[in-house]
């Protein structure tokens, strides 16, 4: 006779064992409809398993986070049953749930086409439609390394090999498909529903190793309702209209070839959109106490030993051998050299909190297939900034740092910040007590600035804790870019130290600060939030001067110069061509600001002003026109 708790505070009891449907059931035909599993303990179940004791039970529906969760996973596995359906050759390998839907990756020699995608999601709505049962079976390791070896499925037998002998290994089966599975899954296929659809293919190395066999992954969304899936193939069509890479071509900005993969070709107006967004950090962080440095790039092998980052990091690091013996290494992270300028001469308390900055340069190695435009890159600047201060301070700098970095985004158009709290990570250096007084040191800070936030765990970096800051765009997608970490271990590690009141040597605490994160991905953001609109104060090229006739060209060059002279990004445009392909030229380019001058415009010492979105212009005189724009330009920056 077992008794559930809910999570209400609510108690049910049972004459008999008792499953999560039959408790959904209970409760409400409209819950046991939309319940997908259960957490029974704090554990999550299927919807379909036997509770024989006293329990807190959880029931998790399609909507919630967790739901769509599964609801996602169990698309995967409908995607690996229609494909071993149609292609018995192929081989299924993993498919798990992602942001926004998942995936699956599959060995075949044949590529797959759209039509294929076209084939499979067809399929999968047909074994939908069966509402085949999915059941959980227990079974032994070598067990279930036979069987998948007896039918070809030679990569699954891998994963299980690789699974450790204490662990208990389910398989779950639906129809005559079988997959190796933690689950919890949905209690049949009926239950996913249709507000799913596959989107592309793409190739990933198995185990993300460019060692190993190249594999062909393919891509889905799935939603718990046909609204939600409509809505988000929309925010598809709007993200590809968007995509910072076709808008780079248009902007003239920036471009990417195989010679260097993962590092950007800068255009001159891309490179002074990047000076551009530099220089303003560089007023903020001046402005808020900062002093900015430089380190250099490559640093002896045995700087990284001593920071931890060889022994957590070294996979990602770009490393030479020299003549002389010695291993060098292309910094990944700025840390390390800010901590060598802080240890210069003697610091003592009253010095701190010493605040350093700087736009570093660093280099990581990331596999060929996660790289991603100037979203993904292996050569990226960081506004990399650390405040050593002490263990008293770390509550009003972190405020300080809030303040600071939701200001700059909202200069930047980002009013819709998420923050989270990410504690340890499983890879970690210094002991569980240091990392304590981190977390707690972080948690006291956050809550002090009385922002809302939730949590990320296990998502910290390796050497602290950390506050992630999610930025929402225009069309609703979120991107991790700024990031505050508490840290107890690297200072220590690497000999930091100041004199405290009491005339003994301390150890500072460390404050990693980024707020662009990367300069290349945050510029990527920026112009897929503004659809390439850039705001006028930031855009590369803030005016186009376009003449109607050739005899006013020396006008327009006249005003060219004119703005220039007040710092205004200004161009002139003489070519012999029509005023309307002018225009259309430069709009498509996503000039903020055309002004058109004729013959009439020299006599009246006018401009006819379009802005960039409107069809309508604005004819005012020369000087009223550029009084606007400057003012413009001068509130922001």
């Amino acid at each position: 006779m077992p008794k559930i708790n809910l999570p209400d505070g609510s108690l049910r009891q049972f004459d008999n064992p008792v499953s999560g449907l039959d408790i959904a059931a209970d409760i409400g035909n409209k819950l046991a409809r939309d319940a997908v599993a259960i957490r029974v303990n704090g554990d999550l179940w299927d919807l379909t398993r036997t509770i024989e004791t006293d329990a807190t039970v959880e029931i998790i529906t399609r909507e919630s986070e967790q739901g769509l969760e599964l609801l996602r996973h169990d698309a995967a596995h409908v995607l690996a049953e229609a494909v071993k359906e149609l292609y018995p050759d192929t081989q299924v390998t993993i498919g798990p749930a992602i942001d926004n839907g998942f995936y699956y990756d599959f060995a075949r020699e044949q590529p797959f086409t759209p039509e294929d995608l076209e084939h499979i999601e067809a399929r999968m709505q047909e074994i939908v439609d069966r509402d085949e049962a999915i059941t959980r079976e227990v079974w032994q390791r070598n067990e279930a390394v036979a069987f998948f070896r007896d039918i070809g499925e030679e990569y699954k037998a891998q994963i299980i090999e690789d699974i450790p002998e204490n662990e208990t290994l389910t398989i779950y089966r639906q129809g005559k498909f079988a997959d190796l599975c933690r689950g919890p899954h949905l209690p049949s296929t009926g239950r996913l529903g249709k507000s799913f659809k596959l989107t592309r293919v793409s190739g990933a190395y198995w185990r993300g190793d460019s060692k190993n066999a190249m594999l062909q992954r393919i891509y889905g969304t799935a939603w718990a309702h046909d609204k939600q899936l409509r809505l988000h193939l929309r925010q598809l069509e709007e993200a590809e209209k968007r995509d910072h890479r076709r808008l780079a071509k248009q902007m003239d900005l920036f471009h990417f070839q195989e010679e260097a993969p993962g590092a950007v070709f800068w255009h001159a107006k891309g490179w002074k959109l990047f000076q551009n967004l530099i220089n303003y950090m560089r007023d903020r962080q001046k402005n808020a106490g900062y002093e900015e440095v430089n380190t250099p790039e490559v640093m002896d092998r045995s700087l990284w030993e001593a920071s931890g980052h060889w022994e957590s990091f070294s996979q990602h690091m770009y490393t030479t051998n020299t003549e002389d013996g010695r291993i060098y290494a292309l910094k990944p992270m700025n840390c390390p050299g800010h901590v060598q300028v802080f240890k210069q001469g003697i610091t003592s308390y009253r010095d701190l909190p010493k605040r350093i900055a700087e736009f570093g340069k660093v280099h990581r190695y990331e596999p060929s297939g996660a790289l991603h435009g100037m979203l993904r890159v292996r050569a990226f600047t960081q506004d990399d900034a650390h405040i050593f201060c002490s263990a008293d301070q770390i509550t009003s700098e972190s405020i300080a740092v809030c303040d600071l970095l939701l200001a700059i985004y909202r200069d930047f158009g980002f009013d819709n910040v998420l923050i989270k709290f990410a504690d340890r990570p499983k890879i970690r250096v210094g002991d569980d007590k240091v990392w304590d007084d981190a977390e707690a040191a972080l948690k006291k800070a956050i809550e002090s600035t009385g922002l809302e936030y939730s949590y990320n765990p296990g998502e910290g970096a390796f050497y602290g804790p950390k506050l992630e800051f999610v930025l929402r765009d225009a069309i609703g997608r979120d991107w991790q870019c700024g990031t505050l970490q508490v840290d107890l271990n690297l200072p220590g590690r690497l000999g930091a130290s100041y004199i405290g009141e009491d005339g003994q040597k301390h150890t500072p605490v460390m404050l990693h600060r980024a707020i662009f994160g990367s300069l290349e991905r945050f510029t990527a953001i920026l112009i897929e939030h503004h659809a390439g609109n850039l705001p006028l104060w930031l855009s590369p090229t803030q005016v186009v001067v376009t003449t109607i006739t050739s005899e006013a060209d020396d006008y327009a060059e006249d005003l060219v110069r004119r703005m220039r002279a007040l710092g205004i990004s200004a161009e002139s445009d003489i070519r012999n061509e029509k005023i309307s392909y002018k225009v259309r030229e430069h709009s498509v380019a996503k000039i903020p600001v055309i002004m058109a001058v004729g013959q009439r415009e020299i006599e009246e010492q006018t401009v006819a002003v379009r802005r960039l979105g409107s069809k309508q212009q604005q004819v005012v005189t020369a000087d009223a026109a550029i009084e606007i724009l400057l003012g413009e330009i001068n509130k922001r920056t």
